[in-house]
Order: C-alpha cells, then structure tokens, then sequence
C-alpha cells in the first residue's frame, strides 16, 4: 500500500449520491437486457449470460459501496448476511459472496495519508510510541481502518484510523439516506428501511468521536474482564484520540472461518454471541448495537473477542423493567398486560382502538425465536420470514406496523435483535434461546454449560443473580 495514493472519498451529498446511483441504474439496464435476449438463446447459453450479468452486477455495488465508505458501506455490511429472496435462488450466492467482503475490507488509505492523521492528533513522532508500526492496514470497516504497532515496551496493539474527510461524506449520507436505503431495499427487502434511516439520521455521526468509543469500550472491558469465553479489548486511553483509537491486539479468526467448522461448535459459538450481545444489557445496562461478525474473531482458547464500541446505547432501569413486562406477557399470552406494556414502551399510543391480538402474534413472529420456550434452530430462511414479518407489503402485518411506533428509545435495540438473528442464522445455530433469557429476565438457574460459567463468574464478582424486572 505504501507509495501508492488511494483515491479521494466523495464528500459532497450531490457527488456520493450520483456514484451509487450510476451503478445501480446501470446494472439494471444490463440485467434487463440480458434476461430480454434470452428467449433468443440456448438455455444454458441464457443461464451463462445471466449469471455474469449478475456476477457483474454485484461486483459493481461493492466496488460503488467500498470507495464511498462511511453509511453507503454499514447497508451492504448488513444486507451480506441476509438472504436476496427478491434474488432468483440460483443467484443469490453470488451477491452473498460479493457483498460479504464488506464485511471486513475496503479501499485503504495510503500510509501518506495514515501519517498525517497520526501527526494531526499526537503532540509527538509516532517513533517516539511505537517501536513498531505496520504501514499495511490489517482491516478496513465503514469509517476507519486498522493498524497492528507495538509499544515502545512490547506491547501489540490495535491502532484504529479514521480516513481524512470521513466527517462531511457521513454528513452527506445522512441526507442520502433514502438513496442508500433503496439500494439496501434492493439488495434485502426484509430490511426495515424506516427504522435504518431513523438510526443512520440519529446515530451514525456519533461514531466519528473515537474518544467517546474509547469510553464504551472501556466501561464493556471492565465488566468482562477475566470472563471465561467473552473478550472485549482494552482501551489504551492515553494514546485514544477524536480520530485515533489504540487497543489490545487480539489474535482470531473471522467469522468465514467460523461458517466451516462442525455445528455443534457453530452453536456454541451463536451462544456466546447471544450471551453477548442480550446479556450486556443485564449486566451493564448497556448494549452494543453493531452485531456484523467482522467485528468478531475466534480465539484459540476457545474464547469469541468482540470488537467495535462506536454505537452503544446505556438503557435506564424504567426501560428495563418495561421490556420485561412485554415479555412477561407474551410469555404468559396475556393480551392486556401486552397492550399495557407496548403503550407504556411507546409503541403505541390508544390501545383500546388497536389490534392487540394482531399486534401480539407478529411480535411472537418476529421475536418468537427467543420467547417460544422450546429448543430452535435458526436458519437463514427462518430470518427471513421472522425480517418479511417486519416490512414485507405481503405480509399480514404490513398495515398494522405501518401504524404503530418506533419510539427513539427503541431504534438500537431492534437493530442489536435483528443483527443477532441474521448471524445465528448463517451458523445455523440451535439452542433453547428462551431459558437462557430467562436467566437474566427472572433470574432462573443457568440453563447450558455456558452459563453457568458466566454466572459463576459474575458471582465470583459481588453480583448477585436477581430479576432484570428488579431494575
């Protein structure tokens, strides 16, 4: 990468919409085209010449995704890991194939240009830090990329980069948010692309600030420290800057890597991220928001490292307790508690003059996975039903989530629920999902091995088991 200049990122609102906007507009036409002449071809010749226009075609918005970065990228990085069911089955591999290398690689920047960041927010020489910098990135994500460096005392670290004018080209996704979002309709339709331009309007600029990263970062560090199979890196807050963030360096595998192992590994694995993922908000009163697996790695000892902390959300007791009360009642089928808890929670506003009955089947739809009580195994067509259930116009909820709320409180949460699914969905992972969260929910006994490790862990620290509903 040294010597080798990469390209500007477009800045401007009219420049970054245009680009994406070619590309798809272009591989419309040439896939309309295609499937025209077709009927003029031999079948395999037909099928050959579809399957290139496709190849092409996916290709081509990873390529317009890649080089914008920052919003435009978190779409793709999210549709990866949910089925194209507009797609025709036999080519919905290749745009999964394509669009998975978003998750964890895009365009570089020169070390020209990592230098000049560098200096811009450290009063002295990195040679003065580092005994060691790699000017290769080693990761490239949506506004930043990483560097592994060692201390002047031994110590590999991480050094997460943010790209120069990262700033104006999120400001201008944000106002490009409809644009993205169709692509991302285009790619996924299960998409809920309401709440995503909600998210990306209130949150997303929030990841510019490294320094506040840093903060949630730490704060998930402590709680985990010592756990026997989560990681979370610690922060180096000396050396964290608004632009420039240095943590432990960890040694993984991807979550690819991950897809290849035997099942029985997959769903341990799934149960480490579902722990993860719902169990912070037990105990930390905290959730990470951002579920994409590049921010995943496997550890030799048998340990998951979660990575990223640029949206987190800290969430009151009251919010808690509420949310137990919905699930309360959906565990208990009882459609006026429902009603009650879902109004509380803002969801919506007159129950008396709402489908209560409706609106509770559809949330047992979408999150039955984690409230049905039994043992089940979640796969890809699984998720896309329990997503369709959300924004599909052919369901038969379509209407009456049009008419509820999304409160603001809310938005991080469904995304956290939604990312978690789609990724136990490509591990095809199983387990009793509901006696886990009860393990949080109402305090009962650690339902899997995994458990009670983590209980005896958290124990071992002063905390005791007690009810999420206690606040």
């Amino acid at each position: 990468m040294a010597g080798k200049e990469d390209k500007a990122v477009p800045q401007t609102r009219l420049g970054r919409a245009s680009k994406v906007g070619r590309a798809l507009g272009g591989q419309g036409l040439k896939l309309g085209g295609t499937a025209a002449t077709n009927v003029l071809r031999t079948r395999e010749g037909g099928k050959q010449a579809l399957e290139r226009r496709h190849l092409e075609s996916a290709e081509n918005m990873v390529k317009a995704l890649g080089s914008l970065r920052g919003a435009a990228i978190k779409i793709g990085q999210l549709a990866s890991f949910v089925d194209v069911e507009l797609l025709p089955e036999e080519y919905r591999e290749i745009y999964q194939k394509e669009l998975g290398t978003l998750r964890s690689a895009a365009p570089p920047m020169s070390w020209k240009k990592v230098k000049k960041v560098l200096d811009s927010q450290w009063d002295r020489p990195i040679g003065r830090i580092f005994s060691e910098f790699d000017e290769e990135a080693v990761a490239a994500a949506s506004i930043g990329q990483v560097h592994r460096s060692v201390l002047k005392d031994g110590t590999e670290v991480a050094v997460k980069i943010q790209y120069p004018d990262i700033a104006d080209a999120l400001r201008a996704d944000v106002q490009n948010a409809a644009l993205f979002l169709r692509l991302g309709k285009m790619i996924a339709p299960g998409l809920d692309a309401k709440a995503v331009a909600k998210e990306l309007k209130a949150r997303v600029l929030e990841e510019l600030d490294y320094e506040l990263e840093a903060q949630n970062q730490r704060r998930f560090a402590r709680a985990y420290r010592g756990h026997p199979f989560i990681v979370v890196p610690g922060v180096f807050t000396e050396l964290s800057r608004e632009r420039v963030l240095v943590s432990e360096w960890i040694d993984g595998v991807g979550f690819d890597e991950v897809l290849e192992w035997n099942q029985a590994d997959r769903d341990r694995f799934g149960e480490i991220v579902y722990r993860f993922a719902f169990g912070s908000i037990y105990h930390l009163n905290q959730l990470n928001a951002d579920t994409h697996p590049g921010n995943y790695l496997a550890m030799d000892d048998g340990r998951v490292a979660f990575l990223d902390y640029g949206m987190t959300k800290r969430l009151s007791a009251e919010q808690m307790q509420m949310q137990i009360a919905a699930v309360t009642s959906v565990l208990d089928d009882d459609p006026e508690a429902f009603g009650k808890a879902m109004e509380d929670l803002g969801f919506i506003r007159d129950r008396e003059n709402f489908n209560i009955e409706l609106l509770m089947e559809h949330v047992k739809r979408v999150g039955g996975w984690y409230l049905n009580g039994r043992k089940t195994k979640i796969t890809p067509k699984f998720v896309m039903r329990s997503i369709g259930a959300l924004s599909d116009p052919r369901s038969q909820y379509f209407e009456l989530t049009r008419t509820a709320n999304l409160p603001a409180d809310e938005l991080l949460g469904r995304r956290m629920e939604t990312g978690v699914l789609a990724v136990l969905g490509k591990l095809g992972a199983s387990a009793n999902w509901t006696r886990i969260g009860r393990e949080w929910w109402f305090a009962d006994k650690p339902s899997t091995p995994l458990g009670k490790e983590e209980w005896d862990y958290f124990e071992e620290r002063g905390h005791s088991r007690r009810p999420m509903a206690a606040g």
